[in-house]
């Protein structure tokens, strides 16, 4: 039999076909994503047929009804979250998990860095008027001095930290498996601490539960900025689209959603700016984590028979 790997991303192989041909001198067939966009569970039962020993994965929903029903030996992640894989139906299936925690460290701390900086100067309303033939003129918000609330110190939060430096502002942070010892400088916070402090949060944190609903965007400072890079799941969005409009929160960078592509009402707000996922989605992060990833697979599989 000839064995084969599915290909979850739909971006997989767009910036370096290395790690495609890689897998195909191993022998196997590569089965690519046919749709282009985040794969649906009637989608993988239909792509996971018996011959499908291996999947490398983007954020498709592998839980364990997807698992059982599949003959996969390794799910081989492109990211660092595994949240979308139900890891206990997978070890008790005997199905390997890997993924490249390190592989979008660099890439999703400097957009972070970026879209707060393009967020607190108005930069995308001064661009997209200018492209419409106005000539408006926006006072925006500096960043130095600012208390800035790093909401999970992982990889990603921490390098954030770092890029902040320069600009002298305060650090709190928040991470329930740390101890003060661990930040530094920075004052390590509950999440209720800091919210009536924090001038900008910014979400690093791992998980699906939500983080800032109703009652947390209430605490928050007149005026906060919010962005989220790490898990569209930690913020209430009907709570956001409120605290928006009441001008508790003055803007917001929002680059992971519930549901993608996204399409809901935060695309109507002047003082949001929205990416779509695209926090790894530079050349080297993706080439760095595609071929990492095809090494992680075949390191389980090894060559096909």
């Amino acid at each position: 039999m000839s064995y084969k790997i599915l290909l979850g991303p739909s971006s997989f192989g767009e910036t370096d076909k290395a790690p495609f041909f890689k897998l195909q001198e191993a022998g196997y067939e590569v089965v690519d994503n046919p749709f282009k966009r985040k794969l649906t569970k009637q989608e993988l039962f239909d792509l996971l047929t018996p011959d499908v020993i291996g999947i490398i994965a983007g954020l498709e929903p592998l839980d364990r009804e997807v698992l059982s029903r599949s003959k996969l030996k390794v799910v081989s992640r492109v990211g660092s979250g595994i949240s979308n894989v139900d890891l206990e139906a997978a070890e008790e299936l005997g199905i390997i998990v890997r993924s490249t925690p390190y592989g979008p460290t660099e890439a999703a701390a400097e957009l972070t860095l970026g879209a707060l900086l393009s967020l607190l100067r108005k930069i995308p309303r001064m661009d997209q008027a200018l492209h419409a033939g106005r000539w408006e003129k926006r006072i925006g918000t500096q960043l130095e001095g600012k208390t800035v609330a790093i909401i999970g110190y992982g990889r990603i939060g921490k390098r954030v930290a770092e890029l902040l430096a320069p600009f002298h502002v305060r650090l709190l942070i928040v991470d329930p498996n740390l101890e003060q010892s661990a930040v530094g400088a920075a004052e390590l916070m509950s999440l209720e601490e800091v919210l009536p402090w924090a001038d900008i949060i910014t979400l690093h944190s791992s998980g699906e539960a939500c983080l800032l609903g109703e009652q947390e965007f209430r605490r928050m400072k007149q005026g906060a900025f919010l962005l989220n890079v790490a898990r569209g799941g930690l913020v209430a969005e009907e709570a956001l689209v409120e605290a928006l409009d009441a001008g508790k929160v003055a803007g917001a960078w929002i680059d992971t959603f519930g549901m993608e592509p996204y399409k809901g009402p935060l695309c109507d707000r002047e003082n949001v700016v929205l990416t779509p996922h695209v926090g790894s989605y530079t050349l080297e992060c993706r080439q760095g984590m595609e071929n990492e990833a095809v090494e992680n697979l075949l390191a389980v599989t090894g060559k096909c028979c």
